[in-house]
């Protein structure tokens, strides 16, 4: 039932953390992957690493050109597309971290990081759907996982985002939790739309991923989740396998929440 032989996934924002995990657990699944990311060299050295058999494209999410484009190449090299996991989205990054927490305020954030987000997460969720799950429609077969957060179910918990001193560095910015809630909405009516034509619609819902943070960030997190730590890259690899193969084949319009815990209590 999780066999993805024959199959042909793409994954947008692949070559980021958790793009580069959906990509080698879908390949090592069975599927062909398309590695699609805004950097077209990065995605054909990574696609090149998961094997002769997947390719990389440069897309641009955002933008309905490049997406038609992707769609040309795929369609011409593969016929069809089985599964789209939308990944590709910006979570704020603030280049001085002496004025993050300033910047970061709700009262402060700048509209254009606002509208930024609003454009890659949510309309391009969208567009992506819209050209490339089209394709899915009309063969009357698919899976699409859209990732979300728990911050698009509960909101920022701002305490962890205290050092040791209680100081604040910074704030979890508007932008990302509002946008994640939108993805989780725009599931439900896309699943809802496309339900008769077979096509599945899910959300995957992950929790904070370690990535070389803060020691008091990763203690201030561990200790609010009830599995004691956070994600590592690699635990959501069965999360996507499920979603996207025959093993989740009655699931739709679900968000499936993988995050030891954080939102359970």
């Amino acid at each position: 039932m999780f066999s993805l032989k024959n199959k042909i996934a793409v994954v947008t924002g692949a070559c980021g953390l958790l793009g580069k995990e959906h990509c080698k657990a879908l390949a090592e699944a069975g599927a062909t992957v398309v590695v699609a990311d805004i950097d077209e060299n990065k995605c054909k050295e990574f696609a090149s690493q998961l094997g002769d058999m997947h390719i990389g494209i440069g897309v641009n999410v955002s933008d309905v050109s490049s997406l038609q484009k992707a769609k040309e190449q795929i369609l011409d090299k593969y016929k069809i597309i089985d599964i789209l996991v939308n990944n590709a989205a910006i979570n704020d990054m603030f280049e001085n971290p002496l004025a993050a927490a300033e910047q970061s305020k709700f009262e402060n954030y700048p509209l254009s990081l606002w509208e930024k987000s609003l454009d890659v997460n949510i309309t391009g969720v969208f567009l992506c759907s819209q050209i490339l799950g089209a394709v899915m429609a009309e063969k009357r077969q698919g899976s699409i996982i859209n990732i979300a957060s728990t911050y698009g179910i509960v909101a920022p918990d701002q305490s962890i985002y205290k050092d040791e001193k209680g100081e604040q560095k910074f704030y979890k910015s508007v932008s990302y939790p509002v946008t994640k809630g939108a993805v989780i909405s725009f599931t439900k009516f896309l699943a809802a739309y496309w339900g008769e034509k077979n096509v599945r619609v899910d959300t995957l819902s992950p929790g904070g991923v370690e990535n070389n943070q803060d020691e008091y960030f990763k203690t201030n997190y561990s200790n609010r989740t009830l599995l004691k730590r956070m994600a590592a890259p690699s635990d959501y690899r069965g999360a996507i396998v499920f979603l996207a193969s025959d093993a989740s084949s009655y699931m739709t319009g679900a968000n499936l929440v993988v995050d030891g815990g954080w939102t359970a209590i």
